[in-house]
């Protein structure tokens, strides 16, 4: 089995990140780090995602061994364990570290403790056929979405002042009470309705024009989604940070969760495909051949060996025509034919001496003619199996509740169970 080759930015990413040559030393690792970091901190108006790739490559570099097995093996290495893995540290824990643990050089308290919170991940499914899953395809997606409000930056006032909600206190929730009973109350917790669980308020006046205090927009944005060869049913494809924007909050992602569609003809089972076919008890003795069409639209043509015969129930394999592993297209799984084979209701007497002549001789009766004549001769009929079982429980079922009604204790029963 063949690996990828790894891909040629797999080991200068996290150097193009910083602005670093691949032979910077740890002062000039330091320094890159420090500079764009201060620069695309969120407090500053930042971009998170890149300040996050930012701690991450720093946390990689500046540790020896982790940098020695980046630079041999890459991206992928880390990830898997080599060395304990890449950028698992908080961005905001590497950051403080070169202000000695303060947190927040530029002022109102730690930086990290107003962003601890993380959007939610919004899930859509994804239907797709069997046809997609096997020669891929990509989808244009149209999703509504919550982005901070660029009119505010996300402050919902032209000047940014806000007030302590009068409603909650500043706490963004509310206790209500109710009373169940004598000497018995419940309490319940609740997002605050006059400040939608942020603890504060906005001046109606102050209110931003564009969002009208509500801190962000709606925004249309169309999202390729490409579906790769081989993904399997259920597999996610994840969008990172494209999930609803929210103040002081680190963007959740967009997740989509393919659902294959159920094909007429194809059943999927890992990287192999199902096809059956019946044939005709004449095809199946004497030979057949017919035109598949495959989920690419190629048609193959599948044919019987001179003399095989094709048994019922039985399975025949087509190597590399199933379905191609995922990330590994040019390698396929197999293509299974079921074979079930069709026979006639009933033969004509020339038909059956026709075929007594060309098949194998049935093999010689045991039984002599006096024999025969102590038999008792039977004939035989057609059953449907279920309904026979189903006629006997119901049978059964009569018969118990008969028996029921004819036991003598029965209305002595009834009248002990009265007394």
């Amino acid at each position: 089995m063949f690996g990828r080759a790894p891909k040629k930015s797999d080991n200068s990413r996290y150097y193009e990140i910083l602005g670093v040559s691949k032979s910077a030393s740890q002062d000039d690792l330091k320094k890159a780090y420090k500079k764009a970091a201060i620069k695309n901190h969120p407090d500053k108006g930042g971009d998170p995602e890149k300040f996050k790739e930012l701690a991450q490559a720093y946390e990689v570099l500046s540790d020896p061994e982790k940098r020695e097995i980046y630079d041999q093996y890459g991206e992928d290495a880390l990830k898997e364990g080599m060395g304990g893995g890449g950028g698992g540290h908080d961005p905001f824990d590497i950051f403080s570290s070169f202000f000695g643990g303060g947190g927040n050089p530029f002022g109102g308290g730690s930086s990290r403790g107003r962003r601890q919170r993380r959007g939610e991940d919004v899930v859509h499914p994804l239907k797709v056929s069997l046809e997609d899953l096997y020669s891929g395809t990509s989808k244009k997606l149209s999703l509504s979405r919550n982005v901070i409000c660029s009119k505010c930056s996300g402050k919902g006032s032209k000047s940014g002042a806000s007030m302590k909600c009068a409603g909650c206190q500043g706490t963004g929730m509310k206790v209500s009470i109710r009373h169940l009973g004598p000497s018995m109350i419940q309490q319940m917790q609740h997002a605050c309705n006059e400040c939608k669980g942020t603890g504060e308020t906005i001046n109606d006046r102050d209110r931003c024009p564009q969002c009208k205090g509500e801190k962000v927009v709606q925004e249309k944005k169309v999202l390729e989604v490409i579906v790769e060869k081989g993904m399997q049913n259920g597999q996610k494809i994840t969008f990172p940070g494209e999930a609803d924007e929210a103040p002081d909050t680190v963007t959740g992602d967009i997740v989509f969760v393919l659902q294959q569609k159920e094909h007429p003809k194809f059943k999927r089972k890992a990287e192999d495909l199902i096809v059956e076919h019946t044939l005709s008890l004449t095809d199946a003795l004497c030979g057949f051949q017919f035109v598949l069409a495959h989920l690419d639209g190629r048609q193959l043509l599948i044919k019987s060996n001179p003399g095989e015969v094709i048994k019922p129930d039985s399975f025949k394999a087509i190597n590399d025509e199933g379905m191609p592993l995922y990330q590994r297209p040019f390698m396929k799984g197999k293509l299974y034919i079921h074979f079930n084979v069709e026979f006639p209701e009933s033969l004509s007497l020339d038909q059956v001496k026709a075929l007594e002549a060309v098949l194998p001789p049935k093999p010689s009766s045991q039984l002599t003619d006096m024999e025969l004549d102590e038999c008792e001769e039977t004939t035989l009929n057609d059953v449907n199996m279920e309904e026979e079982s189903r006629r006997k429980q119901q049978q059964a079922q009569q018969e118990a509740y008969d028996e029921d009604d004819d036991m003598p204790g029965g209305a002595q029963r009834v009248q002990c169970a009265q007394q």
